[in-house]
């Protein structure tokens, strides 16, 4: 599962490659549950009228998904990650599984626990080529505050990934954030609920580097 996160810095050229601009800031870089970061989603006005917007938009968002239903923000402490397997049926993430809320997180590296030693260390996983990743998962709107919207990543099982079994605790279920090829951007947002699934796939082992601390 995936707790921390560093994001791209807002003067950073990679935002273009995920929206048509960086989200509004100040926005931190190190993300931890109920942090306030920032998402990509299909702009719900893309390529209708005259004044057409872009296809995608950046915008800020609470790190864990807040249902509609929740009573306060501290569900986000709980809701940063959502099993892939069960999204459909958990309550906190069935209603943005279902109407299909995707969206792309942008992250210029993850971080795990290395537990191989004996002892959790802190381990900084990024794309061995220093491209940007951007993972998948979905996004909620929830009316506390006068409105917040959040979002959370979507995980698979890692037991059988050569680069990602190596991380968190032993005997514990190895999983992952599901880290989407460049070319499937548009076609994740676009997919319906049952089309979703197809894009929760293992990211190749051998596109992953990892470096102790951050």
């Amino acid at each position: 599962m995936c707790s921390h996160y560093q994001q791209l810095k807002l003067d950073e050229i990679g935002w273009k490659r995920f929206a048509g601009a960086a989200p509004a800031g100040p926005l931190k870089s190190d993300l931890w549950p109920g942090y306030t970061g920032a998402f990509v989603r299909r702009h719900p006005q893309a390529g209708v009228g005259e004044h057409a917007m872009p296809e995608r938009e950046a915008l800020p968002g609470v790190f864990g998904l807040v249902p509609h239903w929740a009573k306060d923000l501290t569900i986000a402490r709980h809701t940063f990650n959502a099993r892939s397997e069960t999204a459909a049926q958990k309550p906190s993430f069935r209603d943005a599984w279902r109407k299909g809320q995707r969206c792309i997180i942008p992250a210029a590296a993850i971080f795990e626990p290395d537990w191989r030693s004996g002892k959790a260390v802190a381990t900084r996983i990024a794309l061995a080529d220093g491209e940007p990743m951007g993972l998948a998962g979905l996004w909620a709107w929830s009316p506390l505050n006068g409105g917040t919207l959040s979002y959370t990543m979507l995980t698979i099982n890692a037991d059988a990934h050569e680069f990602m079994n190596q991380f968190h605790r032993p005997g514990e279920e190895k999983r992952m954030v599901v880290i989407l090829p460049d070319e499937a951007y548009s076609a994740w947002l676009d997919a319906s609920p049952a089309e979703q699934v197809g894009f929760l796939r293992p990211y190749p082992a051998e596109q992953l580097t990892a470096a102790v601390g951050g």
